[in-house]
């Protein structure tokens, strides 16, 4: 296999790529395109699809400068690829001249099949057993191996380096920063308490950002899409963005999902320790994101209220309310 292409950071031209650039390098690998671009849904990279003249059209997607090793992207997508090969409906990557990262220019991308879809309904309980049915898949193959150039879900990262960064670089308002920062360093307590009582969880390859966005339901199929956070991390992880609503409406969510995950996996209760504690952390680690995009004219565009007061002071309180979630007793799940 050729050698990964040599690593990029080259931001203003990603920040300026033009469609001739996209069809150009399209083009290039064997694909002639029909001229047809359609930008999709993406903040982190540059998604499109393009139109070919012979046959469907397919994804291009541009990659962020400096995100991503050449190393942890192919890494994502072996991954994606040993789920395909498992007859898992996961979109992966398409192989040309040997790898399926390429390169042109000074841009890194990538080019899969185009899937249409809707992301799944929340509250259809089948649909949810479904879902969970495929996650467990993903998790059984995902703990044959290991990730070695992808990060690992922790505190840490998800945690303490947002809140230190926000604070850091002044996101946060003056008169706010006190009630951030005390709020913040209780939280972290509570999550750390809640690893502690979710014992010693298995950690494996993760989806990661495995939210009703990222899957597509088509004729009664679920398709999985955008591995792009995939990292090491516990096993709810991937299951606790598909909890919406109240505990009372939760909880059989919640029971359908893990019914259908345990077909294939097993799942150790006391990771239910863990399913606000992993909310939290993914509110500190949204809001830095945001931040350490800010200068991206695209995320200016995208997240107007970012830079607003108002946005701040419902953070705050919003960051409150999940330590008193954090205090209850997990929710339950009754095992058939």
């Amino acid at each position: 296999m050729p050698a990964p292409p040599a690593e990029i950071d080259s931001t203003l031209a990603y920040q300026n790529l033009q469609p001739g650039d996209i069809l150009d390098a399209v083009d290039a690998l064997g694909f002639p395109c029909d001229g047809r671009l359609l930008a999709l849904n993406s903040y982190e990279n540059r998604v499109y699809q393009v139109g070919q003249h012979a046959g469907p059209p397919l994804v291009a997607k541009f990659y962020r400068p400096a995100r991503w090793s050449a190393a942890a992207i192919l890494e994502e997508h072996a991954f994606a690829g040993e789920l395909a090969a498992a007859e898992i409906p996961v979109v992966a990557p398409l192989e040309r001249a040997g790898t399926t990262l390429h390169r042109h220019s000074s841009f890194r991308f990538a080019l899969f099949e185009c899937r249409g879809g809707r992301p799944p309904e929340l509250d259809d309980l089948d649909l949810l057993g479904q879902l969970g049915r495929l996650i467990g898949r993903i998790h059984a193959l995902g703990r044959t191996a290991e990730f070695v150039h992808r990060p690992v879900l922790d505190i840490d990262s998800f945690g303490r380096e947002p809140r230190d960064f926000l604070l850091a670089e002044g996101f946060i308002p003056d008169d706010l920063q006190s009630a951030y920062t005390t709020t913040c360093d209780d939280l972290l307590l509570r999550v750390e308490r809640c690893f502690e009582r979710a014992g010693a969880p298995t950690y494996l390859r993760l989806h990661g950002d495995f939210h009703p966005g990222n899957v597509l339901v088509s004729d009664g199929q679920l398709f999985i899409v955008d591995l792009d956070d995939a990292r090491t991390g516990p096993a709810a992880q991937d299951l606790w963005m598909f909890l919406s609503g109240d505990r009372h409406e939760q909880t059989p969510q919640l029971s359908e999902i893990l019914e259908g995950y345990t077909r294939f996996a097993d799942f150790d209760p006391r990771e239910l320790h863990l399913l606000e504690a992993l909310r939290t952390l993914r509110m500190l680690h949204y809001a830095a994101w945001i931040a350490r995009r800010w200068e991206d004219p695209a995320f200016q565009q995208a997240f107007p209220w970012f830079a607003g007061r108002r946005y701040w002071d419902e953070h705050v309180l919003a960051l409150r309310e999940q330590a008193a979630l954090m205090q209850e007793s997990p929710l339950s799940w009754e095992r058939d």
